[in-house]
């Protein structure tokens, strides 16, 4: 097996990968990628097997702290791991494991920060990875909870949410697709300004840019009366899934339920026929503190929890050889000899330190 590290000369190889992969996201393309690599030191690895076919790919970029060296898949995005097609295995995915956690000890890493693809956004089961995970003992370090509508079995929306939705409709909160972007963000920046201290991570010319790359995959969604936004939402499509990436509602909003009346017309009228409507998660802290007012609005409108896990694998050398002797201990089978043979000079070496 050979793993490279991507360069810019990869890039179709890499966006052809990203378009035939059964757990894809038009995010993992290089166009979006790199809208901010300034931000973030690229590291990503492409996978080729004997043959030089291409099996693989893992987005992710370099991070330090206290120096050491991790790999993050990816910071920069909601989730990353190893992108596959149909041909993937168990067994294959454990010998990428194996030589992926060779190879980045070569190049002196200490551990991967490993943020798994939630199953909303495959387009056929994809857990090759997990397994892998469990046998190489990673550690469960962070889980964050999104919450989403299936949307062929929707459930009924809470009593407030209708509520709402019908003061919307007594205002005449009209709701219609948009490309004001930065009308939008200047909205949601004020929101999260006011109550949150934060802005949004998108500058109104990156939103602008991706959704200029992207137009099949980013759309915005306002509701107001005559010309006034009120509230909107920019959504990322990706085949059956639908992600609200912002939501807004202005004070004005809130009294009379236009982001209400925006998110049922993306339900009822626009995205009826998709299968997962995801408003992302309601979480801070790495996930341990549960801002329960928000995620109550989203699971008035019936969605429920999706999670996202986070997983840390260290890649130490010795790490490695002491895997292999309890392998020994426990009985490894074929794979064992491959591990011992891959790991045997790594080991070498520790045994010279240890003497």
């Amino acid at each position: 097996m050979n793993i490279k590290i991507y360069e810019k000369s990869d890039v179709d190889a890499w966006n052809n990968f990203v378009d035939g992969a059964k757990n894809s996201h038009f995010f993992f393309n290089r166009g979006y990628m790199d809208y901010h690599s300034d931000r973030f030191k690229d590291f990503s690895l492409m996978i080729y097997n004997d043959k030089g076919k291409l099996i693989s790919i893992l987005p992710a970029n370099v991070s330090e702290n206290d120096g050491k060296k991790f790999l993050i898949s990816h910071g920069g995005l909601t989730f990353g791991g190893f992108l596959t097609n149909e041909n993937m295995k168990v067994e294959t995915m454990l010998e990428i494991f194996d030589d992926v956690k060779i190879f980045l000890q070569q190049q002196n890493f200490s551990s991967i920060i490993y943020k798994c693809i939630p199953y909303i956004y495959w387009r056929y089961p994809s857990e090759e990875d997990k397994y892998a995970l469990f046998i190489h003992d990673a550690k469960l370090i962070r889980r964050d909870v999104s919450t989403t509508i299936y949307l062929p079995q929707k459930y009924n929306y809470s009593r407030d949410r209708k509520y709402r939705l019908g003061k919307s409709k007594k205002n005449n909160v009209a709701v219609n697709k948009s490309d004001s972007y930065e009308d939008f963000i200047n909205l949601e920046n004020e929101i999260l300004s006011k109550y949150h201290s934060t802005q949004a991570v998108h500058s109104k010319f990156e939103l602008r840019l991706l959704a200029e790359r992207f137009p099949q995959n980013i759309k915005l969604f306002i509701g107001g009366i005559d010309k006034k936004i009120l509230a909107g939402a920019v959504v990322f499509e990706i085949g059956d899934t639908v992600h609200t990436q912002y939501l807004a509602n202005s004070d004005e909003g809130r009294k009379i339920g236009a982001l209400d009346a925006v998110i049922d017309y993306l339900l009822n009228e626009v995205y009826p026929d998709k299968k997962y409507f995801d408003f992302g998660i309601s979480n801070e802290n790495a996930g341990r503190y549960l801002n329960r007012g928000l995620i109550a609005q989203k699971e008035g409108f019936g969605a429920r929890a999706v999670v996202h896990d986070f997983y840390e694998l260290k890649i130490s050398a010795e790490e490695n050889i002491m895997n292999c002797i309890e392998k020994v201990k426990t009985g490894g089978g074929s794979r064992l000899l491959i591990l011992v043979r891959k790991n045997f000079w790594t080991g070498y070496k520790l045994l010279l330190r240890r003497i």
